[in-house]
């Protein structure tokens, strides 16, 4: 059972605030071990905060044992009501940069409401002392960190990390995303034009677009997530993945899918084919605007395969 912030003992208060600095000081540590490889600047940033941590965590250290001998009572933050609720790190790995600042400043904003706090809970003078002391520092961390930040992120690492930064956006989502569009936009084309030219009727041909894309996003989806666990590729959590590509694989088929809800025929087919030359034009820029690809010559494949699956569809459809 939680326990009011009011009810803690002065030796359960800085029991609480050695286990607080040491819970911050390692989750520092790893965002500087999970951040080293790509952003290696950062990574020096929260190296440094976590040996201020360690020292502030060694100074509550010498204030308990002079009051209350070696034995620390084993409480959390988690028993005490009014903390912050912190995702656990394992639900934001991959950690992104942008994710591990932000978390950083909530814990520095945390830090300093609780030694306030707690100044105002005891009435020993050299405990007291202590932690308003604590207070100030940690209030002056945003401004640290900063001074951290302009340190280490010279103009060079900023761009150094970047550009880490972009191969990683491409790698984790750009190139599943793509992948999936690519996958969904052609992989469902004969399916559904060789239903709609063998039946000629819209609804018949909707349901066999429905079935092909939502079959064929499933399909990707869990191909793509039990492919690569992203430990060693650096392509990031395999469910993320595999989300991006079968929703992607699933709105590429989507797109020429929804015309065929036109009930006249000959409408619906001349919709879903100028639908199909946006797709195609999409997908190309795409590959030219991230894959550095030349726009006519990521035009000319993915036309080319179009066509040819198109043209399948119909040929099938019509004989």
């Amino acid at each position: 059972m939680q326990k009011r912030f009011k009810e803690l003992t002065e030796r359960e208060i800085l029991a609480l605030a050695i286990q607080n600095e040491e819970e911050d000081g390692r989750i520092y540590g790893e965002f500087a071990d999970a951040l080293r490889e790509s952003y290696p600047a950062t990574a020096d940033m929260f190296e440094e905060m976590r040996m201020e941590e360690v020292g502030h965590r060694d100074r509550l250290f010498e204030e308990f044992r002079g009051r209350f001998g070696e034995q620390i009572p084993p409480i959390r933050r988690e028993d005490v009501k009014g903390f912050l609720q912190r995702r656990p790190l394992w639900l934001v790995r991959p950690l992104g940069v942008n994710a591990a600042r932000k978390h950083a400043q909530v814990m520095e904003m945390e830090a300093v409401r609780f030694y306030q706090r707690a100044a105002g809970r005891v009435t020993h003078a050299g405990t007291r002392e202590l932690l308003n002391k604590l207070a100030d520092e940690e209030r002056k961390h945003t401004e640290t960190a900063g001074n951290l930040e302009e340190k280490h992120l010279t103009e060079h690492a900023r761009l150094a990390e970047d550009a880490s930064h972009k191969r990683l956006f491409l790698l984790q989502v750009v190139q599943p995303g793509l992948a999936g569009l690519m996958d969904g936009s052609v992989s469902t084309l004969a399916p559904l034009f060789a239903a709609a030219y063998a039946s000629h009727k819209t609804w018949e041909a909707f349901l066999v677009g429905m079935a092909a894309s939502v079959g064929a996003g499933i399909s990707m989806g869990f191909a793509e997530s039990l492919s690569d666990d992203g430990s060693l590729t650096g392509r990031g959590s395999p469910w993320i993945r595999g989300l991006i590509i079968g929703g992607m694989t699933t709105a590429g088929g989507l797109g020429h899918t929804l015309p065929f809800l036109i009930k006249n025929f000959h409408v619906a087919i001349t919709v879903a084919i100028f639908v199909v030359c946006v797709e195609l034009g999409v997908i190309s820029w795409i590959r030219h605007k991230y894959m550095d690809t030349p726009f006519l010559q990521a035009a000319f494949l993915v036309v080319v395969g179009g066509v040819l699956v198109f043209l399948t569809g119909i040929l099938i459809g019509s004989s």
